[in-house]
């Protein structure tokens, strides 16, 4: 009887596991779709601040440097920007230690991070105080924080000079 019984319990587990588990539907083809981060791209790996508000406190909390990346989505130049300063190693290694970053695609009400108009992409540096710091600029005159993918040796060297003129002013 015991036996018997045994075999019943069995049978209705392996009925009911095979009839609980849904139908595999058709294979639908989707998109892979990667999930949206604060780095839109310009460095998975590093830690960004959400809003200016949120990295001008982390900056004079932490006693760092603030970097604001401005730039557009579906800019060709700014793509080309974020996937050179995505991909030197020197330059991600330099924000993740020394900087607080930002990057925005959409303008600020600080009008100190526009000196010289609202164009993209464009790289600003905020120092702990604060302070806009417009004498760390790229090499163009028109466009005097505007970085293109051959400017990434420039880009470095202004945040060394970033990090250099904190020490020296506080």
């Amino acid at each position: 009887m015991t036996r018997e019984l045994l075999t019943v319990v069995l049978v209705l587990v392996a009925l009911s596991s095979t009839l609980g588990k849904p139908e595999k539907q058709a294979a639908v083809k989707k998109e892979k779709r990667v999930p949206q981060t604060l780095s839109r791209g310009w460095g998975d790996q590093l830690i960004w601040a959400q809003t200016y508000e949120e990295a001008l406190f982390w900056a004079r909390s932490q006693n760092k440097p603030l970097m604001v990346i401005f730039h557009l989505e579906d800019c060709p130049h700014s793509q080309a920007v974020k996937k050179a300063f995505a991909e030197d190693k020197e330059i991600q290694k330099l924000a993740d230690e020394d900087f607080i970053i930002l990057n925005l695609v959409y303008e600020t009400t600080d009008k100190h991070l526009s000196p010289d108009g609202q164009y993209v992409p464009r790289i600003l540096f905020v120092d702990p105080s604060m302070t806009v710091r417009a004498d760390i600029t790229g090499r163009y005159s028109n466009r005097m924080y505007a970085y293109e993918t051959s400017d990434m040796k420039l880009l470095l060297s202004n945040m060394m000079r970033a990090k250099k003129f904190l020490k020296t002013e506080l």
